[in-house]
């Protein structure tokens, strides 16, 4: 059957079916997206296996500068901006700081242990320096 037009040689009209263009068949489709899919997932895999170890290096790194950050011994300065504080405050107004922030921060009222415990050496620092 000639294509002239939508019109055969016998004269009649053709069916849509007819001169409607051919679609490739969807299993070719679905083959593909799933060849791409199944890419995806293995590169993403990939990309997960070498990010881990990769995460473990940063996060050494960042326990190693806090521990060296804990290990350290408080000074003044620090102490009195803990604190909120000038480094030549009194006794009453180091106590009173203190007060304030351990109402804030205290463990029992869903503060930080770590927080109380640098609160309290920032107040024993300063305790001690205002003694002498």
């Amino acid at each position: 059957m000639a294509n002239t037009g939508g019109v055969t040689a016998d004269g009649d009209l053709m069916r849509y079916a007819d001169y409607a263009p051919k679609q490739a068949p969807e299993g070719g489709t679905l083959i593909a997206v799933g060849l791409g899919v199944a890419a995806a997932g293995f590169a993403g895999r990939y990309a997960f296996q070498l990010w881990k170890p990769l995460g473990q290096v940063f996060l050494k790194e960042r326990l190693c500068v806090l521990q060296r950050w804990i290990d350290q011994k408080m000074t003044k300065r620090e102490a009195s901006l803990i604190l909120g504080i000038s480094p030549t405050s009194t006794k009453t107004k180091v106590r009173e700081a203190h007060r304030r922030i351990m109402v804030l921060n205290h463990p029992d009222k869903g503060g930080s242990p770590f927080i109380a415990a640098k609160i309290n050496e920032a107040k024993d620092l300063l305790d001690k320096e205002t003694r002498r």
